[in-house]
């Protein structure tokens, strides 16, 4: 697995700052409008509206906040109309990069996005050099510490995933994503609780990185993901656990 997931789990544990939670509300709020605006402002019969709801209650978002984003997205109510793309780059070492954007001013945010990566030690790529790459997975990470490896590994099974990982201090469930919130109930239900569950880009394979290049790997993430109009960062990094925790400090 990149180092995406364990960048990920490093950011949860640490909590989001009070500072960049507005951040992470304003980047949810769009994630759910123009998840209601392309699928219906139904959760039922619109997967990618269920998974951004749940991301916004995940992050203890007020319903109202919520039922505004949707009812915008829907038409009800006046708001932004916002455009979808998906840029691609390099990073330090070689590192793959996949920025997906929600916009209202596309030049913009191009602009920005290209002087983040060449700030970064990363250039911005063409359409189509890094994306072959990936493939769209769902990922559930676990703490070994506080799992049964056995009973995570035939509830999983059983559910639909793919393949359970082992790596430093975690186990990561992955499966299709249509098999995503299957898997996810089954895993709860079973009373083995994720610090991760989220539809990510899963690399096909990795680039070790460590010293400099980490640490200017990590900026770059970090100052792509602080970008108002960025929505998801995904990289084939791979960064050893102790300088990834040390680094994200």
């Amino acid at each position: 697995m990149s180092g995406h997931s364990k960048w990920s789990t490093i950011k949860h544990k640490k909590g989001a700052a009070d500072a960049k939670r507005g951040k992470i509300f304003t980047k949810l709020i769009k994630e759910i409008t123009v998840s209601a605006r392309t699928g219906g402002g139904d959760p039922g019969g619109n997967p990618r509206l269920r998974s951004a709801i749940a991301a916004a209650k995940a992050e203890n978002m007020p319903k109202d906040n919520i039922d505004r984003a949707i009812k915008k997205g829907t038409g009800e109510l006046p708001g932004v109309s916002y455009e979808e793309a998906t840029f691609e780059g390099y990073g330090p070492g070689g590192v793959a990069i996949l920025v997906e954007i929600l916009s209202d001013n596309r030049k913009r945010t191009v602009a920005d996005i290209r002087h983040i990566f060449s700030k970064n030690a990363g250039n911005l790529g063409e359409a189509g050099c890094v994306s072959w790459m990936f493939a769209k997975k769902g990922l559930i990470v676990f703490e070994k510490e506080k799992v049964d490896e056995e009973k995570l590994m035939d509830v999983a099974l059983d559910a639909g995933a793919q393949d359970v990982r082992e790596t430093e201090k975690e186990f990561e469930v992955v499966c299709d994503a249509p098999d995503f919130e299957e898997v996810k109930k089954a895993l709860e239900q079973a009373q083995l609780k994720p610090l991760l569950a989220e539809i990510t880009m899963v690399p096909q394979s990795t680039v070790k990185l460590a010293g400099k290049e980490a640490q200017q790997m990590l900026r770059l993430m970090e100052s792509l993901e602080d970008s108002d109009d960025v929505q998801h960062v995904y990289a084939n990094f791979d960064i050893p656990d102790a300088e990834m925790e040390q680094l994200g400090a």
